[in-house]
């Protein structure tokens, strides 16, 4: 029997991965049982320099389940050298969370074909390190290009993006930016809420893409846990958790000004982690503050806040 390159693939990476996605998904379930979702370390949301083996390092020192992965790091190296990293990062019991879109998909058709040729190299390389998720936002206007213009920009882009991801077995989640200030900047005001990106992931249809959703944003939009109710495990691909500064109106909001999760009380951060609990979304969860203070203070000091944070938000759960 003749087996393809893509086949291949994907039996070895899970061969390699087996071992440590049901360990950290164990812990997770221990440690709250029904949840599938885990919490991610992502140290640059939080000011924190470090390479992958800090970060790795940090994880199991403050009790988080992943880590976001730095392709870049791995460029050039042999596939023995992915391998024994895997094997370190197995046996500390940690896997990797969502990467980064490596493609500007927002400026001009040449920029953006010019990264298109480099995503297979690069969804090559996320795919030997085992990753499955990748995330960007969507800006929520456009000064040249109206609504409709834009969205069949998106469309297009976007689908070309996703075609390339699928033969490496990669979802693609697609953030909203929720603030009236942000969209308010903009000639052309584009997607901004839950249900007007689920009507661009449809529209892509190529059946790896779904939401990343941001508790911020989803605060800002005026969204409701109904609504996160009418989505699925499969139409999550990634979260982030914040909160929101007080005594400011949700309209008033500003999207770098934001607060760890469950610590002003602004943001209905219950409603929304029992929402994801109870459509049984399975992915990483990771706080993505914007907060001064935060960067400001030593990166023992901003990891222990941010892991006390993640605990107080799964107090929360009640399924």
């Amino acid at each position: 029997m003749t087996i393809s390159r893509r086949t291949f693939c994907r039996s070895a990476i899970h061969t390699a991965l087996t071992i440590p996605l049901i360990g950290s998904a164990v812990q997770a379930s221990d440690m709250k049982p029904g949840v599938r979702f885990y919490k991610n370390l992502a140290c640059g949301h939080l000011g924190v320099q470090a390479n992958q083996a800090q970060a790795l390092d940090y994880a199991v020192k403050y009790g988080f389940d992943s880590i976001t992965p730095n392709a870049g790091e791995f460029e050039g190296k042999p596939s023995q050298a992915i391998r024994e990293w895997l094997t370190v990062m197995q046996e500390k019991g940690i896997r990797y969370g969502c990467s980064g879109l490596p493609v500007e998909f927002r400026r001009d058709e040449a920029r953006f074909k010019t990264d298109l040729a480099q995503l297979p190299k690069q969804a090559s390389l996320l795919q030997q390190l085992g990753v499955t998720r990748m995330a960007t936002w969507i800006l929520p206007g456009h000064n040249e290009l109206t609504y409709l213009e834009n969205f069949a920009q998106h469309k297009q882009r976007l689908r070309d993006i996703a075609t390339v991801l699928k033969y490496y077995d990669i979802r693609l989640g697609l953030e909203f930016v929720g603030p009236r200030t942000a969209r308010s900047r903009s000639r052309f005001p584009f997607v901004c809420a839950q249900r007007d990106m689920m009507e661009l992931v449809e529209a892509i249809d190529t059946g790896n893409v779904g939401l990343l959703v941001d508790s911020w944003h989803w605060y800002t939009s005026h969204g409701t846990v109904e609504e996160l109710l009418g989505l699925s495990n499969q139409t999550i691909v990634h979260v982030h958790v914040n909160d929101a500064p007080a005594g400011i109106a949700v309209d008033q909001q500003v999207d770098n000004r934001r607060a760890l999760p469950v610590t002003t009380g602004v943001i209905d951060i219950r409603g929304f982690i029992n929402a994801l609990a109870k459509i049984g979304y399975d992915g990483p969860v990771e706080c993505e503050p914007f907060d001064q203070s935060l960067r400001s203070v030593d990166p023992g000091t901003a990891l222990q806040r941010t892991a006390d944070s993640l605990d107080r938000l799964w107090g929360l759960i009640s399924v």
